[in-house]
């Protein structure tokens, strides 16, 4: 496309819930700026959404402006709920039927970072192919068995446009650009920020382990997915040994060389990290969470859980039910970094 020739603007709302990720919002907005300015043209539009029109605290402290009310948009392409820290205490009864009536309107929802988790809760997602950050990833899952959650950066499923947090806002705006504007525009872009590339929808989000130990070991990234996957019912050592073509003394030696652990005690340690999660981001019984990752019996699991954290399940989750101590302002910036 000719930078010249005239296109409908596309226009984009971004609702802040509260403690919504300010990067995630930033790495949306910045290149629908920067396709406009390569372009010649305003090829895009955008407005900050509240509900009341307020401007919303993210999770540094700060907050920007101008912010609108949500019935004040006026007609928009993609309405994106943008989230961050502690997503379900920002997902209140008005903001659902908000988001309902939105959809009502056949008006194209997406989700930045935790938003998706907003419209998963507004039953907006059910059916979809949908991306969350991945520390949600699996509290998704259990939560909303009928949305089909990917581990991708983002995720575009007919009219829902859902992403990962940090910079995978800005693949996806990229990809959306791409689009509209041709790849000569999205590429010119991406120069602008300093990206060596474009990443696609096809490619997996942040993986810790991937990031922890490089490219260079394969093999022991393809054993930790594999467990990954096999959180309910756990494999053996030998089963993970058939299905990565290694021997159990080669998995053990590359758990000890560059993990500093036995197998077992990793593939443990997984799964009381999914229990916590699902204990804390979820309201599952306790039972359930024990059988999601695989322990035998809800003894087992208190036991594993207390060795692990200190303390048991109930306790973590009778920890998350209190309501938070007050703090200052300047200790809420510093803890949210």
């Amino acid at each position: 496309m000719k930078a010249t020739e005239p296109i409908r603007k596309s226009r984009f709302a971004f609702l802040t819930l509260t403690n919504y990720s300010m990067i995630a919002v930033s790495n949306a907005v910045e290149p629908l700026r920067m396709a406009n300015t390569l372009s010649g043209q305003i090829a895009y539009e955008w407005v900050l959404a509240s509900l009341d029109g307020a401007p919303v605290p993210a999770s540094n402290g700060l907050a920007l402006s101008p912010t609108v009310p949500l019935a004040d948009i006026g007609r928009v392409d993609v309405v994106f709920v943008c989230g961050g820290n502690n997503v379900r205490e920002a997902v209140s009864p008005a903001l659902l039927t908000a988001l309902r009536r939105i959809a009502d309107q056949r008006v194209p929802l997406g989700g930045l970072c935790t938003g998706g988790y907003a419209l998963a809760r507004a039953g907006l997602l059910d059916r979809y192919r949908a991306t969350i950050h991945w520390e949600n990833l699996s509290a998704l899952r259990e939560e909303f068995p009928r949305v089909l959650i990917s581990d991708q950066l983002f995720t575009i499923d007919r009219n829902r446009f859902t992403c990962s947090g940090g910079v995978a806002p800005l693949d996806l705006m990229l990809h959306l650009i791409e689009i509209r504007l041709g790849s000569a525009i999205s590429q010119r872009v991406s120069e602008q920020f300093i990206v060596d590339r474009i990443r696609g929808d096809t490619e997996r989000q942040y993986v810790p382990l991937r990031a922890q130990l490089g490219i260079s070991h394969q093999s022991l990234i393809k054993v930790a997915e594999l467990m990954e996957a096999n959180i309910e019912r756990p494999l053996s050592l030998e089963r993970i040994a058939r299905a990565t073509g290694l021997s159990r003394r080669q998995i053990e030696r590359l758990f000890k060389r560059h993990l500093n652990c036995v197998p077992k005690r990793y593939y443990l340690e997984m799964r009381l990290k999914r229990a916590r999660e699902l204990l804390l981001q979820t309201a599952m019984p306790i039972m359930d969470i024990t059988t999601a990752c695989g322990f035998q019996s809800p003894p087992h699991f208190s036991k594993c859980y207390r060795n692990q954290f200190g303390h048991p399940p109930s306790a973590e989750r009778h920890a998350r039910a209190r309501p938070p101590a007050a703090i200052d302002p300047a200790a809420s910036a510093e803890a949210a970094r």
